[in-house]
Parts: structure tokens; sequence; C-alpha cells
């Protein structure tokens, strides 16, 4: 098994974070700017952009144009679950757009042989509830499938993120497919492809594929 390696964004996200529980950024306060962010944590600039998207996403910091950025949250997880229970399916278009071509990629790089045994099972199962037309079992297989391909990228922090968006992606799939399940018999290939790719370990067709599947391009 390989030693899964942080980026430098990943580890400046961690220790934000931590200084955010320890109260050393309180909430409402807003962080510092850029240039001494990159004193304080000892990293380029690229790398503390990166660790700031990276609490954007989980609902920890916010954005006010011409201000700064500001910290809202000190628990990424309730911040995250409760901006995605009030999303919009284009915002859940969104987040699903920025990540899944990445998450791919990665699980391309680090999935191992159990993890392609649970995405195989998924993916079987997800063709054989969209052919017995039982749509909400078939919609579960689905983000199941994605979800474990999210589970097998390397990132705790991605495949966590990932995880709490499924919950509204499978209630998309309720609001858009009207119990049908014809769209998921015509996309039962390109997920099978995406499964091949990261079962070869070519994380930068995986990473193609996952975002065909995501704009709809099958």
């Amino acid at each position: 098994m390989q030693i899964q390696r942080k980026t430098l964004a990943e580890e400046v996200a961690e220790r934000l974070m931590e200084g955010i529980v320890n109260g050393e950024y309180a909430i409402g306060e807003k962080l510092p700017i850029e240039p001494e962010l990159m004193k304080i944590y000892g990293v380029g600039r690229s790398s503390i952009r990166e660790a700031i998207k990276i609490l954007l996403i989980k609902g920890i910091l916010s954005v006010q144009q011409g201000v700064g950025t500001f910290v809202v949250s000190a628990s990424a997880q309730e911040s995250l679950e409760r901006h995605m229970d009030k999303a919009q399916f284009a915002e859940v278009l969104e987040v699903r757009s920025i990540l899944d071509a990445k998450i791919a990629g990665k699980a391309a790089i680090h999935r191992t042989a159990e993890d392609l045994q649970v995405m195989k099972m998924y993916l079987d199962l997800r063709n054989m509830l969209a052919e017995e037309k039982k749509a909400l079992e078939c919609y579960e297989a689905d983000v199941n499938f994605h979800v474990s391909i999210a589970r097998a990228c390397g990132n705790n922090l991605l495949k966590e993120i990932f995880i709490v968006a499924s919950r509204s992606i499978l209630a998309s799939f309720k609001d858009r497919h009207n119990s049908e399940t014809e769209s998921f018999k015509i996309s039962q290939k390109i997920h099978t492809d995406l499964y091949s790719a990261i079962q070869h370990q070519d994380a930068e067709k995986a990473e193609y594929i996952a975002q065909q599947i995501v704009d709809r391009m099958y």
C-alpha cells in the first residue's frame, strides 16, 4: 500500500482549521491577507489560495468581494451539510463539476483491489436496477458507485466533501428523473468506461470521463 502524502495546500488547510477550532481565528473574523498567510505558513501564494478554496468548499470560510475572507464556521461537516441541504440543483452540479474529475483521477492512482471490488459491485447493481426499472434503488446504486470512487481517492478531505454532497445528488436525482431509469441505462457504458480507466490506473482518462459524466456528454 502506498503512503498517502498530503499536498502543501491540504496541510495549510488543516493548520488553518486547527487555528479556527482553537480560537486563533474566531468566527466572524477576517483572515490575514495572502502575503501574511504566506509568511505564517511558509508556502507560496498558490498553496494559500488552494487551502482557502478547500475551506470555502467545506463552508468554513466565506469570501466577501473587495473586503476579504472571513471565518463563518468551526464545524466543517455541520456547515457543509447545512449548505448542501439548501443548495439548488445548479449549485450541486457545480460542486460535482469541480470535484468529480479530480476525485476520479486520484482514485485511478490510489485505488486498491478492494476498492475496485466495491466499485464493480455498485456498477453492476446500477445496471441491473436500471434494467428492472427500480428507480430509487438505481439512483442509490449510482450515487454509491461514485461514493466508492471518492473513498478510493486517497484524499480524506475530498472524500468527506463528496460523501456529504452525495445526499444532495441523490435528492436531485429523485426530483429530476421522475422515477425513470432510461438515462441510467444509456449512461451505463460511460460509467463502465470510468471504472475501466480507474482499474487500469489511467488518471488522465478517468478525469476526462468523469467530467463527461457530469456534463452529460454521453
